[in-house]
């Protein structure tokens, strides 16, 4: 049976679930999602227990601290998504898409050489087991329209105003 650490933080868009292996954040979902996110790590870990954690290794502080306004905090916060290849590219690539600013899943396939993967961006992006770390929600529609995003469509409007500033 594996042990993972969850911590639980308040947040303006509602409670974020933050699960930590060792020292890598590996999850980083909404309550309510619980169970889609219990669903992914399942997939990786198999049978799994999870053990509260007060601020695993200060990661609860950082999301935190960009929540306040620090838009870098989580830049440092190593990650391990598991996935294919092609998902963990995609996922760090969510990474470099600065913040305010927002990529097209198109232009994102295209950023990653694969000019014919839009979709399979966007179903990789649909399966980012670490939100707002992995920003996931700088991606948009060809039309620069909001398009899915697991925690609801609420949330990404909320985190893309925070970051451009329309929010404190």
């Amino acid at each position: 049976m594996n042990i993972l650490h969850i911590d639980r933080i308040a947040s303006p868009i509602g409670e974020i679930l933050l699960v930590v292996d060792g020292a890598q954040l590996v999850a980083l979902d909404y309550a309510g999602y619980e169970p889609r996110m219990l669903k992914l790590l399942a997939r990786r870990y198999g049978p799994l227990t999870l053990e509260e954690a007060a601020d695993p290794h200060g990661y609860s502080t950082l999301v935190r601290a960009y929540l306040a306004g620090d838009l870098a905090a989580l830049d440092g916060i190593p990650v391990n998504t598991g996935g294919t290849p092609f998902q963990q590219q995609v996922w760090q690539a969510l990474r470099e898409i600065p913040a305010g600013q927002v990529q097209t899943y198109g232009g994102l396939a295209a950023r990653l050489g694969r000019p014919s993967a839009a979709r399979a961006v966007g179903m990789t992006n649909s399966l980012n087991p670490v939100a707002i770390v992995l920003p996931c929600h700088r991606v948009v529609g060809a039309n620069a329209n909001l398009t899915g995003y697991a925690g609801g469509l609420e949330r990404k409007q909320w985190l893309l105003d925070h970051e451009r500033g329309v929010r404190q």
